[in-house]
């Protein structure tokens, strides 16, 4: 995957290994860390990116700046929960991230290297058999709603 120039924003997703859907960016989030952590190192893992190239997208409007005492995290587009067999859950919750670089670390071994650019067009032509109805439902708002209605702030607002 390389990033090129292009008019219109378009989203990353991967096609997952295991599940051989296209999904963005995600994973488990470890003992040692908080939830905004494991969003990071996994978008690391996964695509090569460094936090550094990346700028966050949140709410321009009414969105909580600081709590007293405690770290804040980041706004998400999208929190939801689905049965993920064996009697447990499964609980995504989605960032949108932007940048113009391409990623300037290799994929961590074991992940997938099946990444791509989608435009909102090309995310149209995508089938349930391709992607979740979910997955499509959030990048769909993403490129439609969020690139145009949230700002761009530094991820260091949210060091933890």
């Amino acid at each position: 995957m390389k990033i090129t120039e292009s008019a219109e924003p378009r989203i990353i997703l991967h096609k997952h290994r295991k599940l051989n859907k296209l999904l963005q960016f995600g994973g488990h989030v470890e003992l040692d860390e908080t939830p905004w952590q494991a969003v990071l190192r996994e978008i690391a893992e996964e695509s090569g990116y460094d936090k550094n190239q990346l700028r966050l997208l949140q709410p321009r409007y009414n969105r909580l700046a600081s709590l007293p005492g405690v770290k804040l995290h980041p706004q998400p587009i999208a929190i939801h929960t689905y049965p993920a067999g064996g009697g447990h859950y499964h609980t995504d919750i989605s960032y949108a991230f932007i940048t113009s670089e391409n990623p300037i670390h290799d994929i961590a071994s074991g992940e997938s290297n099946n990444i791509n650019l989608f435009s909102l067009r090309d995310l149209k032509k995508l089938t349930s058999k391709q992607i979740y109805d979910n997955a499509k439902t959030i990048a769909t708002y993403t490129l439609t709603t969020v690139v145009e209605e949230w700002d761009e702030v530094d991820l260091l607002l949210y060091k933890l």
